[in-house]
């Protein structure tokens, strides 16, 4: 097998594909479609979201150190790309997209948007300017998620939501199982 060498910060891996909402303290809201994000720790929870500096949505994020990352589905496709090719300066994303801003439960400023599936609250600890984008770090205070994907044993479904990723410039729909977690080394009985 041949492979080919790419360069740094070619995007050849898939990325989830979410849109994050923050609000200024004027209470101003907008939507950013990010695809650098991921976990950074279970306990506590945290995560981080990366964003360019010139991005409308980066003051607010930088001016209340708060977000939410609200996770996208195939019903969400246009709206998450809409959003992450469409500038808040210009225009207003949750009127353009028809997306309805909630209120999240522990924090101030930035809304929920109440389309998604899964919503998690979160507030910076700290900021990393690591060149074209800056890395939010937050801990999750709070994550909201839609009774809907609730087993009848209370279980969150969430591969049944259908998910999005980004890989190099195309949204696929995640779902279909290949395996679980420990099957590759699970013994046979």
């Amino acid at each position: 097998m041949s492979k080919q060498i790419w360069k740094p910060g070619n995007m050849l891996y898939p990325l989830p594909a979410v849109m994050v909402s923050a609000a200024g303290k004027d209470g101003e809201a907008n939507i950013i479609t990010v695809a650098w994000t991921g976990t950074i720790c279970s306990d506590p929870a945290m995560l981080y979201i990366s964003v360019r500096p010139e991005r409308y949505s980066y003051h607010m994020i930088r001016e209340t150190g708060e977000f939410v990352v609200n996770l996208t589905t195939e019903k969400l496709a246009r709206a998450a790309d809409w959003c992450g090719v469409r500038s808040g300066r210009d225009v207003d994303k949750w009127k353009e997209m028809r997306l309805s801003k909630g209120k999240a439960e522990e924090l101030a400023y930035a809304p929920v948007i109440k389309e998604s599936p899964v919503n998690i609250e979160c507030r910076v600890t700290e900021v990393k300017e690591l060149g074209t984008h800056h890395m939010f770090m937050a801990e999750v205070a709070a994550v909201q998620a839609d009774d809907r994907y609730m087993d009848k044993n209370g279980k969150f479904e969430l591969n049944t939501t259908g998910l999005l990723a980004y890989s190099h410039g195309e949204y696929l729909a995640l779902g279909r199982k290949v395996g679980r977690f420990g099957w590759s080394v699970k013994k046979k009985v």
